[in-house]
């Protein structure tokens, strides 16, 4: 039987964001014009109010243990347009406007390989 929070967490009105054990949740960033999947990555509960309190895509590395602005460095910030959340309120679409490449490799997503026959061949951009 669900209890009156995962009622809520799952039907209600109210954002009750349900971090993992690691204290994260999924992110998967999503260009808003063209809907292409640009990056998946993961927000803690800093990074979570980082990107609604200034509008732009804030995420936990977690190599690093610490909280960063997506673009912060290259200018290839993440402009949020809309979140979506999934019924558990563990995972986040994120509608976003690229400023210019999303993945660190200069590619327009981190998604730039197919795997062919036990093989990664580069997707046309």
């Amino acid at each position: 039987m669900a209890h009156s929070h995962d009622a809520e967490r799952e039907s209600g009105t109210q954002f009750l964001p349900k971090f993992g054990a690691d204290g994260l949740l999924t992110g998967v960033v999503v260009d808003a014009a063209s809907r292409e999947v640009l990056m998946v990555a993961h927000l803690d509960r800093e990074a979570l109010d980082a990107t609604l309190e200034t509008g732009l895509a804030h995420f936990h590395s977690r190599s690093r243990g610490t909280l960063w602005c997506k673009g912060e460095t290259s200018g290839n910030v993440l402009r949020v347009r809309e979140i979506l959340v999934d019924c558990d309120q563990d995972a986040l679409i994120i509608h976003a406007e690229p400023a210019g490449p999303a993945c660190h490799t200069g590619a327009r997503s981190c998604f730039y390989r197919r795997l062919t026959d036990g093989r990664l061949e580069r997707v046309a951009d």
